[in-house]
């Protein structure tokens, strides 16, 4: 690809409603859980909020916040110290969130884009943290 032609691939994706962000809510939702979404006064604009649990949860792109799996521990092979410092920030800003939503009384978890591709436990884990949903 040209520059020109990464630069309008890369402005194409944005942070949220993400497709792996909606298959979770979707399976949160149907379970009964209700939540509120990016909400902007908490650390890092979570994903999801629990406000009667305080809880949050965030998912995150394996590529954008260097994840451990395949597609997040590759990085592309042209500008690759751009992006190992990109993404190297976006670490370091997440750890920062989470330790200020901590020091708020709020308990976070994060979820993985490719656990909710790779049809791993991801629910049961979700499930865990958030305990049952309240029935109204």
């Amino acid at each position: 690809m040209s520059p020109e032609q990464r630069s309008s691939h890369m402005a194409k994706i944005h942070s949220k409603n993400t497709k792996p962000e909606v298959r979770l809510r979707s399976l949160l939702h149907r379970a009964g859980y209700r939540f509120r979404l990016h909400d902007k006064a908490l650390p890092g604009r979570p994903d999801l909020v629990f406000a009667g649990r305080r809880k949050v949860i965030f998912v995150n792109g394996c590529f954008w916040h260097g994840h451990g799996c395949s597609v997040g521990s590759r990085l592309p092979k042209t500008n690759t110290e751009f992006w190992a410092l990109k993404r190297r920030r976006n670490q370091e800003r997440d750890a920062r969130q989470l330790r200020e939503l901590e020091s708020m009384g709020w308990t976070a978890l994060v979820v993985w884009e490719c656990d909710i591709y790779e049809n791993s436990p991801v629910s049961a884990e979700v499930f865990q943290f958030l305990g049952s949903p309240r029935l109204s």
